[in-house]
């Protein structure tokens, strides 16, 4: 057993009554961390107590809440990607007792086996997915590999297409959406190609968070991703938007991180 082995089996939603949340494609590049650490954001905002867990080498998703500003609401970061086979325990890779939403970013090169793992008891799925020939390859390959997982006894897998950087009406477009035919698998969310998700990147927000002017534009297609991933809270988020008008920046709070050290 090695350690991406031990870092999903440590966090199958066992401990506490939660979302669990999904980022997968196997090919690095897609959007998974942006992804992630934006819904992260987002259910935040929304007063909820959602845990980031950092499986990607890279880090990524770990270096975006140490950018995060102290006044945002409170996401608990877990970074996986540190442990290692020997010394990993299950408590160091948990999610706090109070967690709403266990929000997965996996990495990229994630074999059948890696897959089944990642996503076994998930509430929710979501792949990333770009237009050109080499996405959607992988992105066959990786979709192929989830659904045999569900046909050798698992249950069945909720999976959502994101269309990352996709633009309508184009080559690439036409070519995701026969994929996708094949498989029927729905595109839950197009994401445009916006300098919006860099600035969220750079610093520390999710895109909710960022001022409603300046990301008027690429709203709507997170909110209905955000309606698609957590579909049993849409009726107090509606009820919310009404309040409040549609998704803006959150509310106080601090950025927890839990680290898995090496020994």
């Amino acid at each position: 057993m090695d350690a991406k082995d031990l870092h999903f089996r440590a966090c199958q939603g066992e401990l506490v009554t939660m979302k669990k949340i999904v980022i997968v494609n196997s090919k690095g590049g897609s959007g998974k961390t942006t992804i992630a650490i934006n819904l992260a954001a987002t259910l935040a905002a929304e007063g909820g107590t959602p845990a980031l867990l950092d499986l990607d080498p890279q880090g990524s998703s770990t270096r975006w809440l140490g950018q995060r500003p102290t006044d945002r609401p409170v996401i608990t970061g877990i970074e996986g990607f540190r442990s290692n086979g020997a010394a990993t325990r299950s408590f160091q890779l948990s999610p706090p007792n109070d967690c709403t939403a266990l929000i997965i970013d996996s990495p990229a090169g994630l074999d059948r086996r890696g897959l089944e793992a990642a996503t076994r008891n998930a509430d929710a799925i979501l792949m990333p997915v770009m237009s050109s020939d080499i996405d959607i390859h992988a992105a066959t390959h990786c979709i192929a590999d989830l659904l045999l997982g569900e046909r050798s006894g698992t249950k069945a897998k909720r999976i959502g297409i994101v269309a990352n950087r996709v633009k309508p009406n184009t080559r690439g477009s036409t070519r995701l959406k026969n994929l996708l035919n094949n498989f029927d698998i729905p595109v839950v969310a197009t994401l445009r190609d916006s300098v919006n998700y860099s600035r969220s990147a750079e610093t520390g927000l999710g895109l909710t968070e960022m001022p409603s002017w300046q990301v008027q534009k690429d709203l709507e297609a997170w909110e209905r991703l955000v309606a698609w991933t957590c579909p049993a809270d849409n009726a107090s988020r509606s009820a919310s938007r009404e309040s409040r008008g549609p998704m803006r920046a959150g509310l106080g709070g601090v950025v927890r991180l839990a680290f898995s050290r090496q020994s």
